[in-house]
């Protein structure tokens, strides 16, 4: 074989081996280049977590994991006695309070205000004797009978009695008016503190009974009957069906005009349906949040963000946990 023609044959191979290549290559972009990138989310709903404001053993759990339930509807209850204690010491303390306001509303009793009435009578007497007595004493001085010593002692013994009767006079007032205004304010306001501390005490005990604060499905519960419970610990979870929507973490290269307020098809594997969904919230998931390298070298990073979006009409047997695939 000629030189010239091994150097064909070498030519020849490396011509073949770059056309099955190349083709290899046009295969593989239009049969899988063909193929739309999916991103995949997941339908979420509002949750809320029922607790107590007060530690306490289960006593009793009206529900179960499924049911639905309405506001107002009773979820547990709970056995708190040392919340009872508290109430009786409250109610005891507003009743003591209330006694001491109404003594001051109604003053002295009426045996205290007739024995004042009495000294005041009393010294009223004593004071019209020595008021006579000082007259006489007096005409006696002036008719020079009596010494000036004479008539200053009795003058004195007049005054004091003045002073005694006046005395007497206040203390009867006092009896009858009762308690002084500043003092029956304090005992008003004790009574308004001791009311206050038994509807805080009420309040407790009225989170003893859990009742449905918002309506939706019983979707988990945590203690078991018996089991002691702490001040917030959560009891259960509801999840209101009424809020749902879809997340979807999507790089910013496949956001494709997805804009708050504009619409796109989502795809419910478990109907084997299309969904119309209205994005309403769109934000980038930090720094934290996974990048791609757009090329080799890096030159810029690709990064995610979290759109969420809300069905625009209702579809029945719609769940939380159920996937949404986006082309």
């Amino acid at each position: 074989m000629s030189a010239k023609t091994q150097h064909n044959n070498i030519l020849l191979a490396i011509v073949g081996f770059a056309a099955v290549v190349i083709i290899v290559a046009l295969i593989g972009f239009f049969a899988l280049g063909r193929d739309p990138e999916l991103i995949q989310g997941q339908v979420e709903a509002s949750e809320y977590r029922v607790s107590s404001k007060v530690p306490g053993r289960i006593l009793e759990i009206r529900v179960k994991e499924g049911d639905y339930v309405k506001v107002g509807d009773t979820l547990a209850i709970l056995d708190a006695p040392e919340v009872r204690a508290k109430m009786e010491q409250a109610q005891s303390a507003e009743n003591a309070a209330a006694a001491l306001e109404l003594k001051a509303q109604n003053g002295a009793r009426q045996e205290q205000i007739q024995g004042a009435y009495q000294l005041w009578q009393q010294a009223k007497a004593g004071l019209e004797i020595a008021e006579k007595s000082y007259q006489r004493i007096q005409r006696l001085f002036d008719e020079g009978v009596v010494s000036a010593q004479k008539r200053d002692e009795v003058y004195a013994s007049y005054k004091a009695m003045e002073a005694q009767c006046k005395a007497a006079e206040s203390q009867y007032q006092m009896a009858v008016n009762g308690a002084r205004r500043e003092d029956k304010m304090a005992a008003a306001a004790q009574v308004g503190r001791a009311r206050g501390a038994v509807q805080e005490v009420n309040s407790y005990i009225h989170e003893t009974v859990q009742v449905a604060q918002m309506e939706g499905e019983v979707s988990d519960i945590y203690p078991k009957v018996g089991e002691l419970v702490g001040t917030g610990s959560p009891i259960m979870t509801i999840s209101m069906m009424h809020d749902m929507w879809g997340t979807f973490n999507v790089r910013e290269d496949q956001l494709n005009g997805m804009e708050i307020g504009k619409t796109f098809k989502a795809f419910v594997p478990a109907f084997n349906k299309e969904i119309e969904m209205k994005v309403y919230y769109m934000k980038d998931q930090g720094s934290y949040a996974v990048w791609k390298a757009t090329k080799a070298n890096g030159q810029y990073d690709l990064k995610t963000f979290e759109v969420k979006a809300r069905p625009t009409e209702k579809m029945e047997g719609l769940r939380p946990g159920m996937s949404l695939i986006v082309k």
